[in-house]
């Protein structure tokens, strides 16, 4: 008798055995260590603490007014300003020149001039704008710094030939006489600031740290001038927002030309601010008078004696808009240690945030790959 086959239900039960567990291989791992290789993997791929310049930042803090040095004193070497000026740029980098000889008229006449650059229509301007091939012109903005913008507005002015080429044809009727006028002012100018920084160098109390890297300049160096327009009735808040800028963007961008010192005109000024890496300083500066601040090259061969700042004038509650000028004065032989002709590349917070992702995936791929080996 025949047997028959066992019954088979229609619908088999799905069973589906577990994955096998992950057995070691024959082969040793490369690596001895794991431990090692993890620490390395962890203190290289770790992702930066971002931290945002306002946590960091220091406040404003408002100083005595830096002393008013007579130019003439200071010129034949009087002990009293030297001490002054020379313990002024040590503490805050500034000071303030005084009798130094140039007409208030002259000045006042430069500056009603040079507010005819800045009432040029928009696309006019558009044909003289910055860049790093020429860095002489209207300074460009995007973005949020549009808004900015509204706030002030800057034009940088040298004896470059193309840019005086360029101005002439979008400002035919005033630019010569303006651009004969800036001349004189800066050649007066860099007399004053060539006086200054020789009693510097005379009475510095502090050897460069660079030694035998330090090295001769001897190229001539064309004269520049950043003019700033700045806008009138600005509300209380509004300014507030734009000084935060200010400090952010000066400490960032810094200046684009190296320089010995820098030689600030704002008559009528309310405020004088002072930037620096270790803080923020502001004083009343007095009518009249020059406001001198350190550049890069007197940091440099003065061994960091005197550090190097940026300067602000600030208009508050005024009528009309305001002209203000710095004059960067760099003298033809100089000894410097290093010169900002190009500027470094940094990356932006979103990119350091990608790149941070980007580490943290390598690093989980290298790990997965690790345990497969």
């Amino acid at each position: 008798m025949a047997v028959s086959p066992e019954y088979m239900p229609e619908n088999p039960i799905d069973f589906r055995a577990p994955p096998p567990s992950p057995i070691a291989s024959g082969r040793r791992s490369s690596v001895t260590n794991d431990g090692v290789l993890n620490g390395f993997l962890e203190h290289s791929l770790r992702v930066p603490d971002l931290i945002l310049p306002d946590n960091f930042f220091p406040k404003q803090k408002i100083v005595e007014t830096p002393p008013r040095i007579d130019f003439q004193s200071l010129n034949s070497k009087e002990s009293n300003s030297v001490l002054k000026s020379l313990d002024s740029l040590a503490r805050i980098g500034c000071f303030q020149l005084v009798n130094f000889g140039i007409p208030g008229e002259f000045i006042k006449l430069v500056s009603v001039m040079a507010a005819g650059i800045f009432q040029l229509p928009s696309e006019k301007k558009a044909v003289v704008m910055k860049s790093p091939e020429k860095p002489y012109g209207f300074e460009e903005v995007h973005g949020d710094q549009e808004a900015e913008n509204e706030l002030s507005e800057e034009f940088v002015w040298s004896k470059d030939e193309s840019l005086k080429l360029n101005m002439e044809r979008i400002w035919p009727t005033g630019y010569s006489n303006f651009s004969e006028k800036m001349e004189t002012l800066s050649s007066d100018l860099g007399n004053l600031a060539a006086k200054i920084l020789q009693v510097l160098q005379e009475n510095c109390p502090r050897k460069s740290k660079y030694g035998n890297d330090m090295m001769q300049r001897q190229d001539l160096i064309s004269p520049v001038c950043c003019l700033y327009r700045h806008r009138r009735d600005i509300p209380a808040d509004r300014l507030a927002s734009s000084l935060g800028y200010d400090v952010f963007s000066m400490l960032i961008r810094g200046t684009d030309y190296s320089h010995a010192l820098c030689l600030h005109i704002c008559d009528g000024s309310s405020q004088f601010h002072v930037y620096s890496k270790k803080g923020w300083v502001s004083f009343y500066p007095d009518k009249d008078a020059l406001i001198i601040t350190v550049g890069d090259q007197t940091q440099a061969w003065s061994g960091g004696q005197y550090k190097q700042v940026l300067g602000r004038p600030i208009f508050k509650g005024e009528d009309e808009d305001n002209i203000s000028m710095a004059f960067l004065y760099s003298p033809p032989n100089t000894i410097i240690c290093c010169s900002k002709t190009t500027k470094g590349k940094t990356l932006s917070l979103g990119q350091q945030a990608i790149l941070a992702i980007i580490l943290t995936l390598v690093y989980h791929l290298l790990v997965y790959f690790y345990k497969k080996l």
